[in-house]
């Protein structure tokens, strides 16, 4: 790992809500996860398209 990276690892807190969104071709899937990787609730699927991000947002 090099410096920044190690840098961002450490603020990483247990206050810190972490959001991934897996893109693809037509759908895309989001969740969420605290620091210690613990999924919240269920993957949120949406489309690729302009209609489908606002509805995520």
């Amino acid at each position: 790992m090099n410096y920044n990276q190690n840098k961002n690892i450490a603020q990483i807190t247990s206050q810190t809500l972490i959001i991934g969104v897996d893109i693809a071709k037509f759908k895309h899937v989001a969740r969420a996860q605290d620091f210690r990787g613990m999924e919240f609730g269920s993957p949120c699927y949406f489309e690729n398209s302009k209609r489908g991000v606002r509805s995520f947002s």
